[in-house]
């Protein structure tokens, strides 16, 4: 790994990649009248790059923001070109920002910056910077759920993912890079073999103080790929489970497609996809959705219904108290915080899962997590096919939140009546455990 540990000698192995790179340009996004156009002054822009905007002609009613991001030598518009995020954003109604970068080096052009000081530091300055005032400005014009924010690219693009990842946490819930390197890897630390440790601490040292939810990451890499060795998807992950206080071990392996393998890290913090005798041209075809599922992205559209097929509701009984995940008062109004209590098989403890991962009580209303760290409250709220909205009821027994990774908790291992319901790092106990019967 030595030889990738200056900035110039990282950048330079680029150079082949332009070939191959370009062989990722292959695959045309549905038709639409929608089109990508360029914005200027759209806010703060220290890092002087352009910003390419697609907006589907349909967007869901809180559209979630993606930002796609190019490698070294590449252009926005051929991004959003040759990959599926827009067809995809036509599907499911999200915005999809492109940004383009101008960095060079080393005879590279059009890099994101990953290496300055400035790029590695929250509110330091240079593409960062840039690319959070695109991701504001984006919500403020268009009404954007600012709860669904996800970064994804290539190679250059998949630097700079886990780069905001780890600058701007409190920004980005989620990124899923291809054929990309860990946070920090081209900056003075250099991208030698370390530690789990080592390179969570540098992810951590990026935004001091921090203290909310981490974002989750799915990071791709081919087994082929002579630009970024296949290595560096480990020590990707590596870095973000440490950051997720993860084993290293993975809690399931399977093979979602012939030659592909994912790894899954906790309760799906983090996942890794090898894909055998790929080179460094990802994503390849239907990859993309795969990405967009993982962000959530994929539900809540106002183009296309997400099926429901609602199981018949079931109490949500909790494993150290025995008692039921309950709307006190048989309360209807958004907001109105779940609690602990008897079972007594009344309509307002009757929890029924849908397809996509909701938990539904009434018919329309969602158990909802009002924030995406430790300490957020769990509530109902109106359906709306948020990530915030969707959980994974885990074999172990846990009901982990897609947005967050973090368990469904009741406060302070309470088991009394009128004991609340909290988002909480999972640890197994007996009071992140629950039962559907």
């Amino acid at each position: 790994m030595s030889r990738y540990a200056g900035v110039g000698a990282a950048l330079a192995v680029l150079v082949t990649a332009l070939a191959t790179a370009l062989a990722v340009l292959t695959v045309t996004p549905q038709a639409s009248a929608a089109a990508l156009t360029e914005v200027t002054g759209f806010g703060n822009n220290p890092g002087n790059l352009r910003m390419y905007l697609y907006v589907p002609d349909r967007l869901a009613a809180r559209p979630g923001v993606l930002v796609a991001m190019h490698g070294c030598n590449g252009w926005a518009p051929g991004f959003h070109q040759g990959t599926e995020f827009a067809s995809l954003a036509d599907r499911y109604g999200f915005i999809v920002i492109y940004p383009q970068a101008n960095k060079s080096a080393n005879g590279m052009s059009n890099c994101f910056d990953v290496w300055s000081a400035e790029a590695l530091r929250h509110g330091g300055g240079s593409d960062p910077v840039s690319i959070v005032s695109m991701t504001n400005y984006v919500l403020q014009r268009y009404g954007g759920d600012p709860q669904r924010v996800f970064a994804t690219g290539f190679s250059s693009g998949a630097m700079e993912t886990l780069n905001l990842l780890a600058t701007y946490p409190d920004v980005f819930q989620a990124g899923a890079p291809f054929a990309g390197v860990p946070y920090g890897c081209l900056g003075p630390a250099g991208c030698g073999d370390k530690s789990p440790q080592q390179w969570g601490d540098l992810a951590r040292n990026a935004y001091p103080g921090y203290t909310g939810a981490r974002p989750r990451v799915m990071a791709w890499h081919g087994t082929a790929d002579n630009v970024l060795p296949y290595t560096m998807l480990q020590e990707e992950v590596d870095q973000w489970t440490n950051v997720h206080g993860l084993s290293q071990t993975p809690s399931a392996t399977d093979s979602p497609q012939s030659g592909w393998t994912r790894r899954v890290f906790g309760s799906g913090q983090v996942e890794s996809y090898t894909i055998n005798g790929a080179g460094h041209n990802l994503p390849h075809a239907g990859m993309a959705a795969y990405a967009i599922r993982f962000f959530g992205l994929d539900s809540g559209s106002s183009t296309t219904t997400p099926t429901q097929t609602p199981s018949d509701g079931a109490p949500v009984r909790g494993v150290a108290s025995g008692r039921c995940v309950d709307v006190p008062n048989a309360a209807t109004a958004d907001g109105t915080a779940v609690q602990l209590w008897d079972c007594n098989g009344r309509t307002n403890q009757q929890w029924a899962a849908t397809s996509t991962g909701e938990l539904r009580v009434y018919g329309n209303k969602c158990l909802d997590a009002g924030g995406a760290g430790n300490g957020a409250v769990i509530q109902i709220y109106a359906c709306h096919g948020g990530a915030n909205q969707q959980w994974r009821l885990n074999a172990d027994g846990t009901i982990t939140g897609v947005q967050s990774g973090l368990c469904l908790d009741a406060v302070g291992q309470g088991t009394a009546n009128g004991t609340r319901l909290q988002l909480y790092t999972c640890h197994s106990g007996a009071n992140q455990r629950w039962t559907r019967t």
